[in-house]
């Protein structure tokens, strides 16, 4: 029978693109821009903790941010009522 993993993204914002090599260890690569320096990585739900604490100490990387995609209403259908889209009137 197939059991669905659950998982969840980090955005990893590095310095050096040989970081990149030592993240394949932590979860799977899904996005990498070189121009950006930053990578998607998926891992997880068990080990997001971690996971996101070991990618925060590795030597060249900056920043981790986690995704918001988990924490969002997937049947909300107003934008501004999650804070991510306001509204603006035209006189503003």
């Amino acid at each position: 029978m197939f059991n669905l993993t659950k998982r969840r993204a980090l955005i990893v914002y590095y310095n050096g693109y040989r970081v990149i090599r030592t993240l394949h260890h932590y979860g799977q690569l899904r996005y990498t821009s070189k121009h950006f320096h930053y990578v998607v990585l998926y891992v997880n739900q068990e080990s997001y903790d971690d996971v996101k604490k070991k990618v925060q100490h590795l030597r060249s990387v900056k920043r981790v941010i986690d995704s918001a995609r988990p924490d969002l209403d997937p049947t909300l259908t107003d934008l501004e009522q999650t804070g991510l889209y306001k509204q603006h009137d035209e006189d503003d």
